[in-house]
């Protein structure tokens, strides 16, 4: 795999990024470009990166970056909104056409994570996408918070969301916390966030608690009436951190194109190079985009 440093502007924030290309690239090509995006805290270092090695690896280029706010990008540190984010895809896609490297008329959106819901809405709202494919993900940020937390821990969240919302009015000031106050990890998750994603350099930093806020207002399902390409939504069946329901609610409800991919596995447990699941999952992911690009 060859890589380029890019960077490109969000909002008027700067955000590297990188270009991935296969091994056989020639200069002077167009290939078809998969843009793949990270999930709640996520880094272009983490799975966008290890995508971009299962695609290129496929034929394919591929293009990741780091959202606003991470590591020393432009926006304020530690601020993680969603709605913000599908700005920084949609910017991404943009910047993405520019690039002659890039067949534009053959550009796949995939969303791992908290970006499945977030590929979505970029999907319908900028044209060259072609196919979408959301991964372990969740789609209603409401429903999945009622599916995790208790009937009292929920209402407890809920009232500290308003609360919070009220005293940042007031007082224009942000409040940090652990990155997980607002998003709780199952144990298996846990144990591979703290043993892998800790060891990438900028991970884990402390999270403004408007992500509560923007968690609890994003729903995918509100942008599927403009979704007109593709959608393969693919889950593990044992996912513990995004039950395997909440992404049977969002399938069901798209009147479109879709596939449906149920994974062996959990949420991260097989999110390494050369896993025979994750394997699997780069030869549908390929097979798919090469499908709805054609």
């Amino acid at each position: 795999m060859m890589t380029q440093n890019h960077g490109f502007y969000s909002n008027g924030y700067p955000l590297k990024a990188i270009l991935y290309l296969p091994d056989d690239y020639q200069e002077g090509e167009k290939r078809p470009c998969i843009v793949p995006n990270s999930g709640y805290m996520g880094l272009n270092a983490i799975y966008p990166a290890l995508f971009a090695k299962a695609m290129t690896a496929r034929g394919y280029a591929a293009f990741g970056f780091d959202y606003r706010g991470f590591l020393d990008n432009g926006g304020p540190a530690g601020v993680c909104k969603l709605e913000e984010q599908v700005e920084d895809i949609r910017n991404a896609l943009v910047y993405t056409q520019t690039l002659p490297e890039v067949d534009t008329g053959r550009i796949g959106l995939l969303g791992w994570g908290m970006a499945a819901a977030l590929v979505i809405a970029a999907a319908s709202k900028e044209s060259c996408v072609r196919a979408v494919a959301g991964l372990n993900g969740f789609y209603c940020g409401e429903r999945w918070l009622r599916s995790v937390y208790s009937y009292v821990d929920f209402n407890k969240l809920r009232q500290e969301v308003a609360e919070e919302r009220i005293r940042f009015v007031k007082e224009g000031t942000r409040r940090f916390d652990n990155p997980f106050r607002y998003y709780p990890l199952d144990p298996d998750t846990d144990g591979i966030v703290k043993d892998n994603l800790y060891t990438v350099k900028g991970y884990g930093q402390e999270i403004s608690l408007e992500l509560g806020q923007s968690l609890l207002e994003f729903n995918a399902e509100d942008y599927l009436s403009t979704l007109n390409v593709p959608v393969l939504v693919g889950h593990g069946k044992d996912n513990q951190l995004h039950p395997l329901e909440e992404s049977l609610e969002f399938y069901n409800r798209i009147s479109g194109k879709k596939q449906l991919l149920v994974l062996d596995g959990k949420h991260n447990d097989f999110m390494f190079d050369k896993h025979p699941v994750f394997e699997k999952l780069g030869d549908a992911l390929a097979n798919f985009f090469s499908e709805a690009m054609t």
